[in-house]
């Protein structure tokens, strides 16, 4: 059985056993034995915009930016194994992780990458007005 959208890996659990005890009742044979956590999500805001083409530029062996086809580029953390979708609002969403853990460690290495890529808005605005 797949569980998914659960706000803890407690409540993952508890709706997992909550299911099983539903197909007992309806007279399969089901047991609760080998939970185990798949897959974990967690999003953020960095709050501040992110200049993704040069982030997609200057780490290009981790990234995938199509702009055309979706709009977030696509970053492959390699320790921790995270997939990070990262939106040029600031928006990111971390993914693949089997523990709590690699999703902040994961956020903790890629913050001072993203700081490098912010986009100063009163600047290239400035730049844009002079033209």
């Amino acid at each position: 059985m797949v569980c998914t959208g659960a706000k803890s890996e407690e409540l993952a659990r508890l709706a997992a056993r909550k299911y099983a005890r539903i197909i007992q009742k309806i007279g399969f044979s089901a047991k609760f034995t080998e939970f185990k956590i798949q897959n974990i999500v967690g999003s953020c805001d960095v709050k501040f915009p992110i200049r993704l083409e040069k982030l997609a530029f200057a780490h290009g062996q981790y990234c995938s930016y199509e702009p055309e086809l979706f709009p977030g580029l696509i970053y492959r953390m390699l320790n921790p194994k995270i997939v990070l979708l990262i939106f040029v609002s600031g928006k990111i969403v971390l993914t693949g992780a089997k523990d709590k853990q690699d999703i902040y460690l994961a956020f903790n290495q890629i913050y001072h990458t993203l700081g490098q890529f912010r986009k100063e808005q009163d600047r290239e605005q400035d730049d844009g007005s002079q033209q």
